[in-house]
């Protein structure tokens, strides 16, 4: 179907507002088009030194001899780093005052044993980087090779490798409960230990299904026996996820400096503020003594949420050096170090009733977690599969294995992502089964209102905040012309068409956090942004609710972002599309703090009583009528006043990051601060019903994406070209994964064959749909006051599982068994009548 013939409707939002739902020139926007800003790669300080990493050529080794004399010694070279520089891991406290113990076999910038194939063992600092590359090359050292794997199911097997010494997964302790009244103890690190299955376990593997041995975790709810037995079709079905880099274009490069006993450092990252903490413990100093200055982040996807810990080798070297020290990273580098997104190994049985209904779901994953800290994908695959399909009865179990690969990371909708890939091609197929619609087949086990979520706890199971995922899919059905596309023949000559529709979801906020802004003498509003710049324009879209609120225009509004020394407030992580939702409440709850204070500031200099004054149009002023003042005369009030009201008096549950803003701010006009404190009931997601078309030719294998439709269920939309691109950009990085982006892993010799973007293959600007549309239902979320949620990362799931859908409606549901599907599998299995690519071996 061509462009000409299918044009969703055109949206308008925020009819209510004047700023919320509305396009705007973000701040930032000059300075990117113009190529004016600056990313940490672009600034220069006086005696630079240029930084280079000695990786790792083993997958599993430690290093039996050292010898850098040679490269000391070479003119120009000025420091070389290694593993006994670094500071001891620091112990971290939460805001309730909980100590968490640091993980001494947890990763190290740097290490005398590494655990994959490039992981950094030094670093040289010299006046270029022609210099340093010669001095890594004079180094000599040399390294007793270790047993490794780099497929989860090869280690798990009996007497199978282990990624590390001690075993092959983490092993968390149990925490001793307090008595009442007593503050939590700290919880113990978790440790490295052993985990295999037995031969009996792998007897399943022979015939393609995943084995399911011992799990490390599992929980379940209502009686799976029973839906089961009173199922009208029951499938049980393997499926394979791969890994995938984050592929950001900017990659980990870094500056640092000291001045005056404090460490500054120019780097990329998704969160400001929460940075700040992440450096402190991973250099073991206070982070009062640490400065962040990173305007702009070149994407993260999750990989650079708080940071990275290799940020602390050019602050290192450039306090050895006593110089300023750049890192710069290349794109092999990243691949190594960039974090990515765990494979998963799944299987799935479950159970549906004639109308499509899912009676019991039994899901069981293995997460090839890297050899480092574990992530939680697997954990949260459980919870949205849960959410998304409300099956009546289900249990998940899930296993995250250690091996020799690079670590992962949260990666746009972590585990997430894997679960529905994995459910929705079952889905897809029962459909077809039971001769259902797939769409239908999809409302009738979506989430509605208050869904639960999980499993149960403290005897019951959480619910969400809210969910309108069956008016997204009425919406979808409707602009993508749902009943008519698949009414038509599928076959014309080699090519063959195929529809597809997934659900997808994931989290949607958080709550918590400070909002903080100064209304100046000049009656401009200055507003503090902790939040990172990656991309999203979260860093001024959060904020505009302050204007909204008082009343000013937008050109009246100054936005301060991307540098720690400029008194930013206490701010969520940009990550688990949590921002918009945290960070609008915490803009709400500064906004009505000023109010507040303006109304206070005009009954005590013009009389009366503070609630009868209203704050409008650049002005507070009496409700009949009358007197007032400008915003610009009540800021200087304010700063007459003192103590509340400019500044000197803090709010007392405020965070002590923000406290030390404010204090800082004080006396520069009227202070407006403010811990989000609003009520919430249930967890907040978000949710996308996407649609695909595909066009195959089995002649070749090649095919094509020509339509693609997202319809976002994601509360309030606050700006609808940042939505735009939030929608379209996640879905293709889904898209990514159902097409061609993975690792390749050489398993003989533990070795990335996969290095660069032409290897990896993560999308590019011919793999986009031909045509590629969005939508927003725009229904306020009810349990935040501005009723907006977040999007970075419920699109990612539809965008994967609509595409591999719609290639089994055109080829059939015997011909992959595995993401991505390449034109290979597509030749291949057609030919043979059965999926052909190797079934469970990782990293293919």
């Amino acid at each position: 179907m061509s462009n000409s013939e299918w044009k969703p409707n055109q949206q308008k939002f925020g009819s209510q507002y004047k700023l919320i739902g509305k396009d705007y020139p973000t701040p930032d926007l000059y300075a990117k088009v113009t190529g004016k800003a600056k990313y940490a790669e672009d600034f220069r300080v006086d005696g630079m030194l240029f930084c280079k990493l000695l990786l790792s050529p083993v997958p599993h080794g430690r290093v039996k001899h050292l010898d850098v004399s040679k490269a000391l010694a070479m003119p120009g070279v000025k420091a070389i780093l290694t593993q006994d520089d670094l500071p001891a891991p620091a112990d971290s406290v939460t805001d309730l005052g909980v100590v968490i113990k640091a993980n001494k076999q947890g990763e190290k910038a740097l290490t005398m044993e590494p655990l994959y194939q490039g992981e950094p063992i030094l670093a040289v600092a010299a006046v270029d980087e022609y210099t340093a590359a010669e001095a890594i090359e004079a180094i000599d050292i040399e390294f007793e090779q270790l047993p490794f794997a780099v497929d989860p199911l090869d280690t798990l097997r009996p007497g199978g490798p282990n990624p590390r010494v001690d075993g092959n997964v983490w092993v968390r302790p149990q925490m001793a409960q307090p008595k009442p009244g007593e503050k939590p103890p700290s919880p113990p690190p978790p440790h490295v230990g052993e985990l295999k299955w037995t031969d009996a376990d792998f007897a399943e593997a022979k015939h393609g299904r995943l084995p399911m041995g011992k799990a490390q975790d599992e929980w379940s709810f209502g009686d799976l026996d029973a839906g089961f037995k009173n199922a009208a079709l029951v499938l049980d079905e393997t499926f394979v996820t791969p890994d995938t880099s984050h592929e950001t274009l900017e990659p980990r490069t870094t500056l640092a400096y000291w001045q005056n006993g404090k460490v500054f450092v120019h780097m990329g990252t998704q969160s400001t503020v929460q940075t700040l903490a992440s450096l402190g413990r991973w250099l073991n100093m206070d982070p009062s003594q640490i400065v962040l200055i990173s305007e702009y982040t070149g994407g993260g996807f999750g990989s650079k949420a708080t940071g990275y810990i290799f940020a602390i080798i050019p602050a290192l070297l450039s306090k050895k050096a006593n110089a300023p020290v750049m890192m710069r990273i290349s794109r092999e580098e990243e691949h190594f170090i960039g974090r990515a997104r765990p494979g998963f190994h799944g299987r799935m049985k479950v159970g549906f009733a004639g109308d499509g209904r899912i009676t019991a779901l039994d899901m069981f994953v293995i997460c090839n977690n890297g050899p480092y800290d574990a992530v939680g994908d697997a954990g949260t695959s459980g919870n949205i599969v849960s959410l998304l399909y409300q099956p009546l009865a289900m249990r998940w179990r899930g296993t995250t294995v250690l091996t020799n690969t690079p670590p992962r990371g949260a990666q746009s909708s972590p585990g997430g992502m894997q679960g529905i890939v994995i459910i929705e091609t079952i889905v897809s197929k029962a459909a077809r089964k039971l001769s259902l619609d797939q769409v239908a087949i999809r409302r009738t086990n979506c989430p509605e209102g208050k869904s639960p979520v999980g499993p149960v706890r403290n005897g019951t199971r959480a619910h969400c905040t809210s969910a309108f995922l069956k008016e997204a899919f009425d919406r979808g059905a409707e602009e993508f012309q749902w009943k008519e596309r698949i009414s038509r023949p599928k076959r014309s000559g080699t090519k063959v068409r195929g529809v597809g529709v997934s659900s997808s979801c994931f989290v949607g906020g958080s709550v918590g956090y400070d909002g903080l802004f100064v209304i100046q003498p000049n009656g401009r509003i200055a507003i503090q942004s902790g939040i990172g710049n990656l991309g999203t324009e979260s860093i001024t879209d959060v904020h505009r609710v302050v204007a909204e609120v008082l009343g000013v225009p937008w050109e009246k509004c100054d936005v301060t972002w991307g540098n720690t020394s400029k008194n930013l407030p206490w701010t969520c992580v940009s990550g688990g599309s949590q921002t918009t939702h945290a960070m609008t409440r915490a803009a709400h709850a500064a906004a009505m703090n000023g109010k507040k204070k303006l109304q206070e500031i005009a009954a005590k200099t013009l009389g009366g009583k503070p609630e009868q004054y209203e704050v409008a149009n650049e002005r507070v002023f009496h409700k009949g009528g009358g007197r007032g003042m400008t915003l610009g005369q009540a800021a200087q009030r304010a700063i007459q006043l003192g103590g509340i009201y400019d500044g000197h008096e803090a709010p007392e549950d405020v965070n002590k990051y923000t406290k030390a803003s404010i204090a800082a701010l004080a006396g520069q006009g009227l202070v407006a601060a403010a811990k989000d404190q609003y009520p919430r009931d249930g967890q907040t997601f978000s949710y996308v019903a996407s649609f695909a078309e595909v066009e195959v030719d089995v002649e070749t294998g090649k095919y094509d994406i020509t339509d693609f439709l997202a319809v976002a269920d994601v509360g309030t939309v606050l700006h609808p070209k940042a939505l735009s691109g939030q929608i379209l950009g996640r879905s293709i990085l889904g898209i990514g994964h159902a097409i061609g982006q993975k690792w390749v892993y050489d398993p003989h010799y533990g070795h990335a064959v996969s290095l660069r973007f032409y290897h990896t293959k993560p999308p590019t600007i011919l793999d986009v749909p031909v045509n590629m549309q969005w939508a927003a239902l725009d229904i306020p979320d009810p349990e935040t006051p501005v009723g907006a949620r977040g999007i970075g990362e419920p699109p990612v799931g539809g965008g994967c599982g609509a595409i591999l859908n719609a290639l089994s409606d055109a080829l059939g549901d015997e011909i992959f068994r595995r993401a991505p599907v390449n034109l290979d599998t597509v030749l291949t299995s057609l030919e043979a009548g059965r999926p052909l690519q190797d079934p469970l071996t990782a990293h293919i």
